[in-house]
């Protein structure tokens, strides 16, 4: 009988050093609640919290978050509960889209989707070992989840935060609503004050320190943010991954923002302020504010515009460019008024265009930035104002740059080469020829001399494009795989034949086949297809040369006697995420077509209706694929040989024609015509 437990760990003291483990009992899911889970969660609704979905027909389409993708390929079928994505390979069902976004583990995973669709957890005790790893990453979450708590109640509660850190938001004109939603906080100015309090609390001074919020030297203990306002950072799913500081007092030594450092939950290459809590607007509008710091986006929230993200004082990345994607490909970045902040700002937005984002930009007024402009005037005229001076990027650059050139022949050359770079990595062609085409007329250049320096340029950037993805390959080849690695195709030459079979089997696994009588009994049996397809291969002791193929085929066995065994649920929801992907992908296609539809040019819309045609004669072609294989490695064998080894070529010989009349009967039987010279 299992037993039942809160989704999230709890607290264990220890009275010798008041120090807490966070850790979860060791239990694992028992297998009833994981039903539960897998009914209750919802692909859609699921993968709806990270990707912006647009119905297509009977499944949704939207931008795959796996890769940097310039046109939709991932696909959500609610009707298989699965996503795929045609472009990356990846697919599987809810479990293991959250493994694969949230980078959890399976047990995990499960857990977090018994939290969102509100299923009770059940569970069993699993290894001691395997529960701690499983826990450092929640640990940290939960120590984050502290903090954020300690620092938004010092600020609202105590003398000192109120005083100090109450009265920064105040002045620059936030309101309390706004500080209570972004969780807005204040550190202690003192040395330690609350590092003191996590560890009197029990939280172990490990996770203090990786999550970065306390510093330990040999012989002294500090807190990171100490006299600092702080801003935490959420992600996607609304945990606390992380927090910026400002400093209050002019101190030259200190620097004015300061941020949490890398750690196991955040990187901040990858991560936006303000996106959990503006994702939803984003894809209501269709469009995405960046601003540059966090009281821009405060301000702007408090406008009542909440389609707003900032890079939080860093070098736009292209992971926030693909997280911005997720829900919007339309960008309006708005600048500070100054001309300096215009032309840093002009640096990264080439990366913005080759990502396949279209990008306008806001100049505020000289003195300006998003902050107190956004301060200044209601909503409705903070929108009027963007609506107005909002400039597609490539004509603000080019204008921007005609400006400076005053008319300098050389400075203009210079100015053209620097435009044509932007246009050149759009990768929509019809958009980059429109802008080709008023670039032209802006710059007074003929429309085929900017065509081929874009040529030139696009060049260039296949090749350097082509050096980094061989020296990536180089890497990863020199690195070892952790789990099966799914073969080439190439190194796979039955791949065809084991991914029809597959499906099949996939689909049809307890239907019934055929009937045939029992040797001992005398009596008529029915066959079924699963059980037919691998007794079939274990008599001629056929597997695959591919580790997570011959995965699936060796599970397939374990459960062939189980007649309430459901093979696609089971390989989709699968915790490796290579068979997931594998399945996935033969379930969402319309057809896994074999070579012997191929041939007949038929196509089979009712195969379950002619299973026991379709079925033999699967499994015909894969027997003959091999034997063909057989043949041509003998051949190849005896080519190699010197006559001085007559005797071995002699005995490859007579397997070649046993092998040449099975390959005839099974031809005959396919209705081929086998070549037996």
């Amino acid at each position: 009988m299992g037993k039942r437990l809160p989704i999230f760990p709890y607290i264990n003291f220890s009275e010798a050093n008041l120090m807490i483990e966070i850790t979860t009992f060791a239990f694992m899911i028992d297998q009833g609640t994981i039903e539960r889970i897998m009914d209750a969660a919802d692909i859609v609704e699921t993968v709806q919290d990270f990707v912006v979905l647009k119905r297509r027909g009977v499944n949704y389409l939207g931008n795959c978050p796996f890769h940097n993708e310039k046109t939709p390929s991932f696909t959500v079928s609610p009707a298989k509960q699965i996503y795929k994505c045609f472009g990356c390979g990846k697919g599987g069902g809810s479990v293991n889209f959250i493994m694969e976004h949230e980078h959890l583990s399976y047990v995990d995973a499960l857990r977090y989707l018994a939290k969102k669709f509100h299923v009770e957890i059940v569970e069993k005790e699993e290894d001691p070992a395997d529960a701690e790893q499983r826990n450092r990453r929640e640990s940290m979450l939960i120590v984050s989840d502290f903090a954020r708590d300690y620092f938004s109640n010092y600020l609202l509660n105590e003398p000192e935060g109120r005083n100090i850190g109450l009265s920064y938001f105040r002045e620059r004109g936030m309101r309390d609503d706004i500080i209570r939603k972004f969780q807005l906080g204040f550190c202690p100015d003192h040395k330690d004050q609350f590092t003191r309090a996590a560890l009197k609390q029990g939280y172990r001074m490990e996770f203090l320190e990786e999550t970065g919020l306390s510093i330990k030297r040999d012989d002294w203990i500090r807190d990171r943010f100490a006299g600092r306002v702080i801003f935490p950072f959420h992600n996607l799913a609304g945990r606390v991954i992380a927090f910026g500081g400002r400093i209050l007092v002019s101190d030259p030594k200190q620097a004015k923002y300061l941020n949490s450092p890398e750690s196991e939950i955040y990187h901040k290459s990858k991560v936006l302020y303000g996106i959990f809590y503006a994702k939803n607007a984003i894809s209501r509008s269709d469009k995405c504010y960046l601003v540059e710091g966090y009281t821009d986006v405060l301000s702007m929230h408090q406008a009542g515009i909440e389609n707003v993200v900032a890079s939080s004082g860093t070098s736009l990345t292209v992971e926030q460019i693909r997280l911005i994607k997720r829900f919007t490909s339309n960008i309006t970045i708005i600048y500070d008024g100054d001309q300096a902040g215009i032309k840093a700002s002009l640096r990264g937005i080439d990366m913005v265009l080759e990502e396949g984002v279209n990008v306008k930009v806001v100049p505020l007024p000289d003195g300006e930035d998003p902050d107190s402009f956004a301060r200044s005037m209601s909503a409705t005229d903070l929108l009027a104002y963007i609506n107005a001076h909002e400039t597609d990027f490539i004509r603000f650059k080019t204008r921007m740059l005609l400006n400076e050139s005053e008319n300098d022949p050389v400075v203009k050359a210079r100015l053209i080469i620097d435009v044509v770079k932007s246009i050149a990595v759009i990768p929509d062609n019809i958009t980059r020829s429109v802008y080709i085409k008023e670039c032209s007329k802006m710059l007074d250049v003929a429309e085929d001399i900017l065509y081929t320096e874009v040529r030139k340029i696009k060049y260039k950037i296949t090749e350097e494009q082509i050096v980094r993805e061989k020296r990536e390959a180089l890497r990863e080849s020199t690195q070892s795989s952790q789990r099966p690695v799914s073969v080439p195709l190439a190194a796979n030459p039955c791949v065809t034949e084991e991914k029809a079979l597959l499906r099949i089997m996939l689909r049809y696994f307890n239907n019934d086949l055929f009937k045939v009588e029992n040797e001992e009994t005398g009596q008529e049996e029915m066959v079924k297809v699963g059980s037919y397809v691998l007794s079939e291969l274990e008599a001629d002791n056929l597997s695959s040369v591919d580790p997570v193929i011959q995965l699936i085929f060796d599970e397939l066995r374990e459960h062939e006697h189980e007649s309430l065994f459901n093979p696609e649920r089971h390989f989709v929801q699968h915790e490796n995420t290579q068979v997931s992907s594998l399945v996935s992908g033969l379930l969402v296609d319309k057809h896994i077509e074999s070579v012997i539809w191929k041939r007949k040019g038929a196509f089979v819309e009712d195969e379950h209706e002619i299973l026991f045609v379709i079925v033999p004669k699967l499994i015909e072609e894969y027997k003959l694929r091999h034997v063909k294989l057989l043949i041509s490695a003998l051949m190849g064998k005896i080519s190699g040989l010197s006559s001085s080894d007559m005797e071995k070529i002699l005995e490859y010989q007579a397997v070649i024609t046993n092998l040449k009349r099975v390959e005839k009967e099974l031809s005959k039987k396919l209705g081929r015509r086998a070549i037996t010279s």
